[in-house]
This record gives C-alpha cells, structure tokens and sequence, in this order.
C-alpha cells in the first residue's frame, strides 16, 4: 500500500510502535487453474512489501519471491505466471497499468485493492501520530469512503478483469485485522483506536467480498488464518512501525506463507 506519508518522516522512531477446499477436492482445483495462466493484480499486500526478497527488477513495486502469488506459482506451475501487483497501487491504477497480461487463455486471477483508495497511509501516520481523537476521525473519514465510494470502484475493476479474460476465476481476497483486541501491546494506539482500526478493515472486507460475488469472484477472507497473529499477539505476522517506513503494517513472510497463501490456495 501507498506509505508516501510515512516516508516524509525523518525515522521511524518519530512514529509511535503499534500500527474450503480441502484434500483431493483442493488438489483436483489446483490442477483445473494450473492449466491456464495466471495473473496476480493489486496492492502491496499481494506484491509482498514486508516479506523480502525483492525482485530488483520490480523497483518501486517492490514484489516478493515470498508474497502469496509466487509461492501459489512455483507450487503449481501455471502454464504462465504474470506478477503485476504493485506498492502503492489504487484501483485506478490497476485498471491503467496491471491489466496487459489478461486474456482468453488467463484461467486465474487474483487481486487485493481497495485499502490505499480508502487512505490507509494516511489514516495509520494520523493514528500515530496525532492521539486518539484525530485517529478516530480520521478513521471514520475513510470508513465513509468505504461505504460511500469504494463500491463503485471495485466494480470499475473486477467490470475490466472480467473483460479482458472472461474464462478466468477471479479471487479477491481481503485484509487482515491489524490488532489483537486486550493483547500485549505497551504502548502505541489505545485500545479504541485498535478496536476502530480493526471495524475499518471489516468494512473494507465487507465491501470487497460483496462486489466480488455480484462480479461472479470468489471472496478470500484472511482473517482465519491470521487470527492469533495480529499485532499485539505475541506472536503477529504483520510489522508495526519499521524502517523503512514503507514495510509499516504490512505482513511479514511468514503472514504470506502462512495467511495468505492458504486461504488463496482454498479459493483459487
């Protein structure tokens, strides 16, 4: 996701910490969506920011040999593999550069957006920084976008998707929550600026999986398997603050390999 503002602060230390298919019927839907190709969109939750092992020829994209789509490929051998998701994508941005690889012979796709149209960035630099009141504020400023505007710009995308490869299935999958609720953080957001991060992402969440069922996509929700690995847990997959900035909030490998990838895997 787009961390732009975060990256205007001299060091992190100025931020304040704390930001089924299953057995053959799983194997048998590998192998149908391992015939075609398949081509992963979106943010920087599906390019891998947080988890290393960047493509140096991503650049500022910053897409990860660990993130979920590459693991899901080097597992299942697609007869091809596109990786366009991209840090700091916008939905308009998926539309205007990630699409090329689509086509008749695309059999799936996965995406994750939303989350940088609705001003995450901004929205956790706020929380961090400016106390509980503006935190709050500022999150129900883009809650209201949630409601109010993403809708119809899942639609724009998923509408694209389904243009430009019409055969292939499409899983969105959505965000996790960020905290674990009365958990072992010191420090950082209160609790109800926590608890008011987390009804965000169940908006967010909320919204994706009903565009993507009236667009005819399977909807992927992580919250499953990254419950007991939130923030504060003791034991998350997602960064706090780090520096870089721009790996705040974001899951680490292990928040791919063990989040994502299966819950995509179920879905796909």
């Amino acid at each position: 996701m787009r961390v732009s503002r975060f990256a205007a602060l001299t060091s992190a230390f100025f931020v304040a910490s704390s930001l089924a298919l299953t057995g053959a019927g799983a194997a048998e839907a590998a192998q149908l969506t391992a015939t075609g190709g398949y081509v992963a969109l979106g943010d920087s939750y599906s390019a891998g920011v947080g988890s290393g092992s960047y493509d140096s020829g991503s650049g500022a994209c910053k897409r990860s040999t660990k993130a979920y789509p590459a693991l899901w490929a080097a597992a299942h051998s697609p007869s091809s593999f596109s990786f366009a998701a991209c840090s700091g994508a916008r939905t308009g941005d998926v539309v205007s550069g990630q699409l090329g690889a689509l086509g008749s012979a695309t059999s799936l796709v996965s995406i994750t957006i939303g989350g940088n149209d609705a001003g995450f960035a901004d929205t956790m630099t706020t929380c961090a920084l400016q106390g509980e009141s503006a935190c709050l504020a500022r999150i129900d400023q883009a809650r209201a976008y949630i409601k109010n505007t993403l809708p119809g710009k899942l639609d724009t995308v998923y509408a694209a998707i389904t243009n430009k490869a019409p055969s292939a299935h499409v899983v969105a999958l959505g965000y996790p929550h960020f905290y674990k609720l009365n958990g072992v953080c010191v420090g950082g957001l209160t609790e109800k600026s926590r608890t008011a991060v987390n009804a965000a992402a169940d908006d967010i969440n909320g919204v994706i999986a009903k565009r993507a069922a009236d667009h005819g996509f399977a909807f992927a929700d992580v919250n499953s398997t990254f419950a007991g690995h939130e923030l504060c847990s003791g034991s998350p997959w997602l960064h706090s603050v780090t520096y870089p900035v721009d790996e705040s909030y974001h899951p680490t490998a292990a928040g791919q390999a063990g989040g994502y990838l299966p819950v995509f895997g179920s879905a796909a």
